[in-house]
């Protein structure tokens, strides 16, 4: 512990799970199982859509976005929390600190608008089929990566960067598991009110755009399937697809809002909760995603069947309507 009057932390130490204190080692094997299978069947993912030749959908380009986000924010939290729950004492410095802190953020900010921008490009193919061309053309990669990179990078480098500009000279025990953003603003001395009110703003941002929009996008599809589709399975299959489809965004955008402003809400999250909520947060989608997307994709499964030469794989070219 140091004094207000002292200088500013430069390196900290992590203690998520505090419960289990000596015995954290025990979710490292589960841990680093979850994250190899995930990993794995995101390289897996896309692998097929690149080495198949007829999924060049804008669709299949946003599902290889996914699996590669996905894969990135799994190396940038999983091994540092295994060397943590490992290595009691492990440190780390501020600027190392500061570099996760943005990685997460910035990944988990580039994974809510590539699922907007899926949600969007169903609607356009399923709604408007006749104007799918004109409304997706090709510099819509372009349009899509500059507007994702300006709007994460310069939301989340502002957020970083209120945050790297606090003295910390309360304690230096980061009670998560990873470099989370109220985490580390807690332990700073002073007002940290421009760094509450920027996460707050993140949330807004983000979760207060994006979710409006693909709620939006999902009922305009499941009201065109509802329409065009015959009474039963086609039906049941529609609901389906749309309801694990936003069940899973609903757990990704949940679990981020509630452990980004439980220190603005005043929510008393014990620490081994809010620990887990922040490995739920970044696994989940990793897991979840290749299932929904991949598995659940018929041309997907049917490439990856082309690729084993096994025999029935489907070689009809993906229409602009292609749905899982």
């Amino acid at each position: 512990m140091m004094s207000a009057g002292n200088r500013s932390h430069g390196s900290f130490v992590f203690r998520g799970f505090p419960a289990l204190d000596g015995r954290r080692w025990v979710l490292a094997p589960p841990l680093a199982a979850t994250s190899a299978l995930a990993l794995l069947a995101n390289a897996l993912l896309l692998y097929v859509i690149v080495s198949v030749q007829h999924l060049r959908s804008p669709m299949y380009l946003l599902i290889c976005a996914l699996c590669l986000v996905d894969m990135l924010a799994v190396g940038a939290v999983v091994p540092g929390t295994l060397a943590g729950l490992l290595v009691d004492g492990r440190r780390v410095s501020l600027a190392g600190c500061l570099a996760q802190m943005f990685g997460t953020h910035f990944l988990s900010s580039v994974e809510s608008t590539l699922l907007l921008a899926m949600a969007l490009d169903r609607y356009a193919a399923v709604c408007h089929p006749l104007r799918y061309g004109q409304l997706v053309g090709r510099r819509a990669p372009l349009a899509l990566t500059l507007f994702t990179l300006a709007r994460s990078g310069a939301v989340m480098a502002a957020l970083v960067g209120l945050a790297g500009s606090l003295r910390f000279c309360a304690s230096d025990v980061i009670r998560h598991c990873y470099c989370d953003h109220m985490a580390l603003v807690s332990l700073a001395c002073g007002d940290t009110g421009r760094s509450a009110a920027a996460g707050v703003a993140v949330i807004a941002c983000f979760v207060g755009v994006d979710i409006p929009l693909i709620l939006f996008s999902y009922l305009k599809i499941l009201g065109a399937a509802m329409r065009t589709a015959a009474p039963g399975d086609e039906r049941r299959k529609a609901f389906h697809t749309c309801g694990t489809h936003l069940m899973v965004m609903m757990v990704f955008y949940l679990v981020g809002s509630v452990t980004f402003l439980s220190h603005n809400l005043g929510l008393a999250i014990p620490t081994d909760a809010n620990s887990a909520m922040g490995l739920l947060y970044i696994l989940t989608p990793a897991a979840a995603n290749p299932v929904i997307y991949g598995v659940r994709t018929a041309e997907i499964r049917n490439g990856f069947r082309g690729l084993l030469g096994l025999r029935g794989a489907g070689k009809a070219k993906v229409s602009p309507a292609a749905r899982t």
